[in-house]
């Protein structure tokens, strides 16, 4: 087997694949001749994957074109693959349209969904969990593979994707292909704007925001509008609450040049959110009652959120001459969230680590984004130095870790667990933007290797994209693409990835236990803790891959 990105490389990233024998490798073009010898060089046992790695680099071959990998004396090939400016175009269209596939709320006609076309569904009044108080709260995505609603990732995956706007709006599409193209906006804060109108309809007119909209239990694998469960309005918390100021304030910012209404409305709710928010300084969250198997989205930290929160309202307000936000409450919120970690307190992507978290339950490094984005202006030279410093610390701790694997990732055996694919992409964003802000392209150059990972450089030679790739997944945890009766899956979905600690009862069934990490996978739709897909996975690869591109 020659594992490497199943789609292709950019002519000047760095192009490397993984192999299991010493061998004798070859780089063809499309009519076979030979344009280079390849010297697999050992890298020996790989913690990941527990496999004896070779590594074969073709960097410097950077002419456009069709390529293979062949190992001459068994004839084992690798799929083909493009070197080219464009090779990531087609991809990107599909991870940017696969948020249109998840709309709530309205029918998708042919025309824009093709083959995948549906009825409308969810379109009824949600009730209050503890009340007999009802509220049109319709619109938005589906956040997964079920046909739930939830505040604090749709904040997380609007905001990864208003990132890759502000920053590489040029590198977009201007347009998917979805009911809005043409009207003279970009697609991105078209589709962006869906979820964004239906998050202002969760909040309540003191400010507080609901946690999230779903039925009490999760459906059957039936098509959306079949699904004729009560939608249910979960209690506020200042996890959503936070999380939404800091994703209004963000997108009142992207909004105000092309539609100035919109962008002040969101500024507004943001400010009645903040005031909500420091009017109860407290956690509020609630667990799901007994029955209910909808997902939580729990955290019991939310002092990250609260940074987030008020970096992006900060920011926002200085750039309308309001200042809402005093400097002393990022302050604030930054020496507590020192003193959490210090204290070992913090979980996931930020347990040890500061200022660098993109998930749904660690954010606080979508405020050091804007913070160190805007260079710290109106802030303390301490605060910036601060979180750059830390920032630079977690992203050269991921260089050291890249060089413990053959993959070149940032990736430990420990680190494989439900939706491991975001650990992978948030990382790769994290090195990014380190090489971004310091101009280092060692850093990008390990973020490369986080895409090709998720394009089939893996122990598994497979692509995580539906649609991309000779090998790419196609069995998604996803009501929709199971139910719809169509061979083929909707294209541009990202799977959750390995997960050395499987939950669900096929997955406990197929791995065995001992399976190496970077192997504990199966592409069945029954999988959900293995093979579930989710917006703010996509929008996470999407950010990544914007940096890349």
């Amino acid at each position: 087997m020659i594992a490497l990105n199943e789609v292709g490389f950019l002519p000047k990233a760095k192009k490397q694949a993984v192999c299991f024998s010493q061998g004798h490798y070859a780089l063809k073009n499309q009519n076979g001749d030979v344009i280079k010898q390849l010297a697999a060089t050992e890298f020996g046992e790989d913690p990941l994957s527990l496999d004896n790695c070779y590594c074969l680099d073709f960097s410097d071959i950077d002419m456009e074109g069709t390529y293979q990998i062949e190992e001459t004396d068994s004839g084992d090939k690798s799929c083909t693959f493009i070197i080219g400016r464009n090779v990531y175009d087609e991809v990107m269209r599909s991870l940017l349209k696969s948020f249109y596939y998840q709309r709530c709320g309205v029918a998708l006609e042919e025309t824009y969904a093709g083959k995948f076309h549906h009825a409308c569904c969810h379109t009824g009044l949600a009730k209050e969990l503890y009340s007999d108080v009802k509220r049109e709260v319709s619109g938005g995505w589906h956040d997964a593979g079920d046909f739930g609603k939830y505040i604090t990732p749709a904040a997380v995956a609007v905001s990864h994707l208003l990132w890759g706007y502000e920053l590489f709006a040029e590198k977009m599409p201007k347009e998917f292909h979805i009911p809005e193209s043409q009207n003279g906006i970009d697609d991105l804060l078209n589709e962006v704007r869906v979820e964004l109108e239906w998050m202002l309809k969760m909040q309540r007119e003191d400010g507080a925001v609901y946690h999230k909209l779903t039925s009490f239990v999760h459906s059957d694998f039936v098509m959306p509008q079949e699904d004729l469960q009560e939608f249910l309005l979960f209690p506020v918390s200042t996890l959503a609450t936070a999380d939404f100021c800091g994703v209004m304030a963000q997108a009142s910012i992207a909004y105000r040049a092309v539609d100035e209404v919109f962008a002040d409305k969101m500024y507004e709710a943001a400010k009645r959110a903040y005031v909500w928010m420091r009017e109860h300084e407290e956690l509020i969250w609630e667990k799901n009652p007994q029955g209910c198997n909808t997902g939580e989205y729990d955290d019991t930290v939310d002092v990250d959120e609260r940074f987030f929160a008020a970096c992006e309202l900060f920011y926002a307000g200085r750039k309308r001459n309001d200042q809402v936000v005093a400097e002393t409450v990022i302050l604030e919120y930054a020496k507590k969230l020192e003193e959490l970690n210090a204290a070992d307190v913090l979980t996931g992507e930020d347990a040890g680590k500061l200022f660098t978290g993109l998930g749904w339950r660690e954010v606080s490094g979508l405020g050091a984004i804007r913070l160190l984005y805007e260079k710290g202006e109106g802030l303390e030279e301490e605060l910036f130095q601060k979180v750059r410093t830390e920032f630079m610390k977690t992203s050269d701790s991921y260089i050291a870790l890249s060089k413990e694997n053959a993959y070149g990732l940032a990736m430990s055996p420990e680190d494989f667990w439900w939706g491991s694919n975001m650990f992978v992409t948030n990382r790769g964003i994290v090195l990014a933007f380190a090489s971004y802000i310091s101009g280092d392209e060692t850093y990008q150059k390990v973020a490369e290797s986080h895409l090709d990972y998720i394009l089939g450089k893996n122990a598994l030679n497979i692509s995580y994209v539906t649609g991309a790739g000779e090998h790419a997944f196609s069995h998604p945890h996803n009501r929709v693409t199971e139910a719809d009766g169509i061979e083929e899956t909707i294209p541009g979905y990202i799977s959750g990835g390995p997960n050395k600690t499987p939950c669900d009862e096929k997955a406990v069934w197929l791995i065995r236990k001992g399976t190496p990490p970077m192997k504990c996978y199966v592409d069945m739709w029954e999988c959900y803790s293995l093979n579930e897909i989710t917006i703010y996975w996509n929008s996470s690869l999407i950010l990544m891959m914007l940096f890349l591109m």
